[in-house]
């Protein structure tokens, strides 16, 4: 059986609770949901997350982006209700991105085409 990617929610949004809720339903991921402060670099590597997601509004959570340093194959990827975009921390951006959309991303690990 193929492993479950583990995907940290870090935020109190109502976007990452509904996001979260999807993934989860989808049943290929286990979700994490972490409340502030987020835990250091040390701590949240402990947790073994191969996505984090965080709310754009509540700023840059800066252990995740040193996580990122050391693990490039880790998603990051911020989520900013407002502007309905997804910003993939490798450069990447995608707007309007669905739920179906999002997992795929995250299942592939690489950007996918938004349509």
């Amino acid at each position: 059986m193929e492993r479950r990617k583990h995907i940290l929610l870090y935020g109190d949004s109502v976007v990452l609770g509904c996001i979260g809720a999807s993934l989860q339903r989808a049943g290929s991921f286990e979700v994490t949901r972490l409340s502030a402060p987020l835990p250091g670099p040390i701590e949240l590597e402990a947790l073994a997350p191969d996505v984090i997601l965080f709310d754009a509004e509540t700023g840059q959570p800066g252990p995740a982006f040193a996580l990122l340093k050391e693990h490039p194959g880790l998603l990051l990827l911020s989520i900013d209700p407002d502007g309905n975009l997804v910003q993939l921390w490798s450069g990447r951006q995608y707007q309007e991105l669905s739920t179906e959309q999002l997992a795929a991303l995250i299942e592939a690990g690489s950007p996918v085409e938004a349509a």
